[in-house]
């Protein structure tokens, strides 16, 4: 079966990554926003959707995409060099912490590992991908609030309890505060949201906060769903 995801502008081959392209991605990919941005930073690309998407949004950006599995890392170079976006994303294998970064950013973005203090994944590849503990966070935090341009956002997607936490971490540790929030909803009738998508910086409105549903029914996505990913999924 083929790993090819295709895209209205760009195509994602997902072979030999050890996280496929998710709905996560592609709303932050979607949803990521910043004002005439010259830089950008994509922590863990992973396949490079969310770098692509967001060289697709934003024309005259560049952006760095950093991702620590080497075979995914390679995999996400191949996908952005035979992009339209090739001249402006730079692809390096490398892990958070030993990246060094030759420019101030205007935005930061992450589909980071979440699961915090849960049963690890057998798999070497995916439990690297998947799970983390808040010390990965504080390194994010560090590195975001050293990186970030004055006016920059660090911008990420989460479950709504490493949200809270990553957010009050932020605020007391690291002087980023919350710029605007979207709880996701799977359906309109749901309680509670399956993610939250949050932006922290240290300058802008702060507290704006959105809901976001993705299902106006089982088998049916929502129209509001449509509409954002409408310049992107081929099926739309």
């Amino acid at each position: 079966m083929s790993e090819i995801f295709r895209f209205k502008r760009f195509e994602i081959d997902q072979t030999g990554c050890a996280m496929k392209i998710n709905t996560d991605g592609v709303l932050l990919g979607a949803m990521a926003s910043a004002d005439n941005p010259a830089n950008m930073l994509d922590i863990g690309t992973g396949t490079g959707v969310i770098a692509l998407m967001l060289a697709q949004r934003f024309p005259d950006t560049r952006i760095t995409a950093i991702e620590i599995d080497p075979g995914t890392a390679q995999t996400a170079c191949k996908n952005f060099n035979a992009s339209v976006f090739a001249n402006r994303i730079s692809c390096f294998g490398v892990a958070l912490e030993a990246f060094e970064p030759t420019t101030p950013y205007d935005l930061i973005v992450s589909n980071p590992p979440y699961f915090l203090q849960s049963l690890a994944n057998p798999d070497e590849r995916k439990r690297t991908a998947r799970h983390t503990d808040i010390v990965f966070f504080d390194g994010m935090l560090a590195r975001a609030s050293a990186w970030l341009t004055p006016t920059g956002s660090l911008q990420l997607v989460l479950p709504p309890a490493v949200a809270g936490q990553v957010a009050q971490r932020a605020a007391t540790e690291y002087g980023l505060l919350i710029q605007w929030e979207i709880a996701v909803y799977s359906f309109t009738d749901d309680d509670s949201p399956v993610r939250k998508i949050l932006a922290l910086g240290r300058e802008g409105e702060t507290g704006i906060r959105s809901d976001f549903v993705i299902y106006e029914h089982r088998g049916r996505h929502s129209e509001a769903y449509r509409q954002l990913l409408r310049d992107f999924f081929i099926i739309f």
